[in-house]
């Protein structure tokens, strides 16, 4: 049965009139017909299962059949503070951290950053990883969309109020268990490609972070978050 995001109230025995992207994703591109149902969820908690009862040129009504209040994320809560950069390998790794539960994340620039967005294309590079969020989400089974947050300073974002338990991606540093008295409230750090600076994750340290070094070998920015949150979901899933 498709999944679809929409921005829209949902309950149960309610009509719905499918948004313009739904539309176009299940009616022009699946070329769904009156009959045929769907499961949508709005970010709100849960999902709905809808029936198709009305289709016209442009627009299409649905009836809400059932909630299903599962939202299929981690025990655990996951805010990921990853310095931006370029081409696909941002796409991937906010595709992937969200396939594995992550709770929002937050974009940061560094002193390393490939990228430093212009204040008039923000908001649509902004829109456009938040897209691919949500699609992800579409694909997982996830219910509550993480939210993309505008990029800040790596400084400015240390200086600001965090999770409890705070990790760092520090390649070549000494290892740790850092899982020993992980809580249930994280913050995972990631840098870009060449890596926080020296001084990055100093600062980072200052701020209450805990350096972690997985394994021995220097796993690319888009690779390392999918590693950290499929560590923690294999050691912190119930």
């Amino acid at each position: 049965m498709p999944r679809f995001y929409i921005e829209a109230d949902l309950a149960v025995d309610m009509h719905v009139e499918l948004t313009e992207t739904v539309f176009h994703h299940w009616v022009k591109v699946l070329r769904a017909q009156a009959g045929e149902k769907a499961t949508l969820f709005n970010g709100q908690g849960g999902e709905y299962e809808v029936t198709l009862i009305e289709v016209a040129k442009k627009s299409a009504r649905v009836s809400v059949d059932s909630f299903n209040p599962d939202d299929r994320t981690p025990a655990f809560s996951t805010l990921l503070g990853q310095v931006m950069s370029k081409g696909d390998r941002m796409d991937y790794a906010i595709q992937k951290a969200t396939e594995l539960g992550v709770s929002k994340i937050q974009l940061l620039t560094s002193e390393r950053c490939e990228m430093r967005l212009k204040y008039d294309r923000d908001q649509k590079k902004i829109d456009h990883w938040q897209g691919i969020a949500i699609a992800a989400c579409e694909q997982c089974g996830m219910n509550k969309v993480p939210e993309v947050l505008a990029p800040v300073s790596l400084q400015d974002w240390l200086a600001s109020e965090l999770p409890t338990t705070k990790l760092v991606l520090a390649p070549n540093k000494d290892q740790v268990n850092v899982l020993e008295n992980v809580t249930q409230d994280i913050v995972l750090l990631i840098g870009p490609e060449g890596g926080l600076s020296e001084a990055e994750i100093q600062l980072s340290n200052n701020a209450g972070f805990i350096n972690w070094c997985i394994g021995n070998r220097v796993l690319r920015t888009e690779t390392a978050p999918i590693v950290a949150l499929s560590i923690l979901n294999y050691n912190l899933t119930v």
